[in-house]
């Protein structure tokens, strides 16, 4: 189940509006520390640049939400780009738009236009995803096994994360939480009850929408 919408990646693009240069950098965070932390390491890297406007939603409903315009007039960058993510439906997400004045003056709507279009570009580019909860489950079995397991993932019930070949097969399956039981039944239906549980727990995964 999609418990909420992020992005998979930071991803960085930059636009040239009426010769001043945004540059748009979206990060997931899941943490205010988290996104202070990369706050922190954009204005490193844009010491000169004329703003440094940053913006952040945080939570799995969006409890959490704050910006500054760092210099522009008010209401016109941090808002609305904490605007623009809300309105996306997406949350565990940080941006900070760097900005290069061009000497020419955007007026308050160009300037709303110009820092949530950048940082609309930025959230896109950094593909927009589904934070779901699942199993991860840690399971030894003989080779003699292996075969049939790769066809029973095929029904989807769960999926393969990871393999490790050494005198038997340990693999890593990842399932929704309410198919545990069904996926724990299958795996000891299949070894005749020789395989082994090295371990299971609850985790957060991207998932591409």
């Amino acid at each position: 189940m999609i418990l909420y919408y992020t992005i998979e990646r930071e991803s960085e693009i930059t636009q040239v509006i009426e010769r001043s240069k945004f540059i748009a950098c979206a990060a997931p965070v899941l943490s205010r520390e988290e996104a202070e932390a990369f706050f922190a390491g954009r204005k490193a890297l844009h010491k000169t640049a004329t703003h440094n406007v940053p913006a952040f939603v945080i939570g799995d409903k969006s409890q959490l939400q704050w910006a500054s315009d760092d210099g522009e007039p008010q209401g016109t960058s941090g808002a609305p780009i904490v605007q623009m993510l809300t309105s996306e439906g997406v949350t565990n997400v940080a941006v900070m738009v760097t900005r290069y004045f061009g000497g020419i003056k955007l007026g308050t709507g160009g300037l709303v236009r110009a820092y949530t279009g950048a940082a609309r570009e930025a959230l896109h580019k950094g593909g927009v995803c589904g934070a779901a909860e699942q199993m991860r489950i840690a399971f030894r079995l003989d080779y003699a096994f292996h075969g049939k397991l790769l066809n029973l993932a095929q029904n989807g019930l769960f999926s393969l994360a990871n393999e490790e070949f050494t005198d038997k097969v340990t693999v890593e399956l990842l399932t929704d939480p309410e198919n545990e039981g069904e996926v724990m039944t299958l795996l000891s239906n299949l070894t005749s009850g020789t395989g082994e549980l090295l371990s299971k727990h609850d985790e957060l995964t991207k998932r591409r929408i």
